[in-house]
């Protein structure tokens, strides 16, 4: 399985489908037609008629073009979307200046172009937009046509809405575009997040994954390779043995042994590393920290692993490569933001397997505590907590923010719980709990019924 994004972790990508917005004018195409026919015809309101429906069939042929410019789905740039969005809005304008301006009820749908930019498109486009729809509503505010209306008698004269009330539906237009604007493009923006986020941590597992097939290849090479080499080392001493001493290929048969040898022992290194059947494929809680724990032991931080006195009862885990990568993601932070020290802590009882990871560095940022496993969410060098958008490290480059989230997705996967905290005074640091109910990882139950001690001294 190879799994890829469109664009790098962490770059923000918007646009819109062609398609989409050619659908959504075609809706609004219809509902204004169908407002300047009920208008018209069935309540008898005056309209300039001719004008209105030009401009909605200036929207129809723009679509009919598109479409015919471009009959596959394509996705937008963000300017071009931009653009078109642009055009709906002064559409809109237009149709609004024909039939009353801001008094028309239907000075609402300004909304719905900004809307769809928020939870789209770039911030940038998203407020140009709401700006060109504020002015344009300021704009038909203060020139418009008359508001259609009965003839007199019938509902009585037009209503003459007073500048002070138009301006406050101005007024509240604007509000409106600049809050749901904003609302709209977080919400957007915290799915984008998540989604991206997520895709990271499926390549991340994926790599995990290939890695550990490598492993059983590897062991499997070495498996398949083991009988070949010792007939090959076999044959070169007997030739050795057979051979008068003073004879000119005796050293290089010689030579063909030790490298046969040195082959051998390179497989049986590689025979370590499988999976499936493998002697490492399942160990002890105690041997799986000491895998995780052993690359980060040489960073002058010192690391200290503490178990339980009963070791009779230790469970036996398999060696998921999401497990191991999430907890060594959370070893490594301990140790980045440790002063002197990480203490790794295990239990377990009957129900539950607790590992708890804890450093003396600075602790999380109570502002940012509730958010820490949350994607964007970083740390540039030691003691330096931040938002993806704010992160910048001492050699300039940003960090993703994504190692927390990625091991705790991980570790999730695997039916932990995480929960994050701050060391309580006087001691400082931080803290992380991660607890599995037993029955979802403790696979000695397995091992026994394979007819194998549950633990391995």
């Amino acid at each position: 399985m190879s799994l890829s994004l469109d664009h790098p972790i962490g770059e923000r990508f918007f646009g819109l489908r062609l398609d989409t917005l050619i659908r959504l004018r075609w809706l609004a195409i219809s509902g204004q037609t169908l407002a300047i026919v009920v208008v018209q015809w069935l309540l008898g309101f005056s309209l300039p008629i001719g004008a209105c429906l030009a401009v909605v069939a200036l929207s129809a042929w723009l679509n009919l073009a598109l479409r015919l410019r471009n009959p596959g789905a394509r996705r937008l740039s963000d300017v071009e979307a931009a653009w078109l969005l642009a055009y709906d809005i002064l559409q809109l304008a237009a149709l609004l200046f024909l039939t009353g301006g801001l008094a028309n009820p239907f000075a609402l749908l300004f909304l719905a172009p900004v809307l769809i930019s928020a939870t789209a498109l770039s911030p940038r486009t998203t407020i140009l937009l709401g700006v060109l729809a504020g002015l344009c509503a300021a704009l038909v505010g203060l020139w418009q046509m008359p508001l259609p209306w009965a003839a007199e008698g019938v509902l009585g004269s037009a209503p003459e809405l007073p500048p002070l009330y138009l301006a406050a539906i101005w007024s509240a237009l604007a509000i409106a575009i600049a809050f749901i604007g904003v609302h709209a493009w977080r919400v957007a923006e915290e799915t984008r997040e998540l989604s991206e986020a997520l895709a990271a941590t499926e390549l991340v597992l994926a790599r995990e994954q290939h890695l550990s097939a490598l492993d059983g290849l590897a062991a499997a090479a070495a498996h398949e390779l083991g009988t070949p080499l010792a007939t090959i080392t076999v044959v070169a001493k007997e030739l050795v043995r057979s051979l008068p001493p003073d004879s000119p290929v005796g050293e290089d048969i010689r030579l063909v042994s030790e490298q046969a040898e040195r082959c051998r022992a390179i497989l049986r290194t590689l025979t370590s590393l499988g999976a499936g059947d493998a002697p490492f494929d399942r160990m002890p809680i105690s041997h799986i920290l000491e895998d995780v724990v052993s690359p980060h032991r040489h960073f002058g931080i010192a690391i200290a692993v503490t178990l339980p006195a009963r070791a009779e009862e230790e469970p036996i885990i398999a060696r998921n490569p999401g497990l191991l990568y999430g907890l060594g993601n959370i070893v490594e932070n301990a140790v980045d933001f440790a002063a002197s020290r990480v203490d790794i802590v295990a239990s377990w009882t009957g129900e539950d397997i607790t590992v708890t990871i804890t450093d003396d560095g600075p602790g999380f940022p109570p502002e940012l505590l509730d958010q820490i496993g949350a994607p964007y969410v970083t740390s540039r060098g030691r003691n330096r907590w931040r938002r993806e958008t704010e992160a910048e490290g001492e050699d300039g480059q940003q960090g993703l923010g994504l190692g927390v989230f990625i091991a705790k997705t991980l570790l999730e996967r695997s039916g932990a719980e995480l929960g994050f905290v701050n060391r309580p005074p006087p001691a400082h640091g931080a803290s992380v709990n991660i607890r599995w109910p037993r029955r979802l990882i403790d696979i000695s139950g397995e091992r026994e019924a394979e007819g194998e001690p549950a633990t391995k001294a």
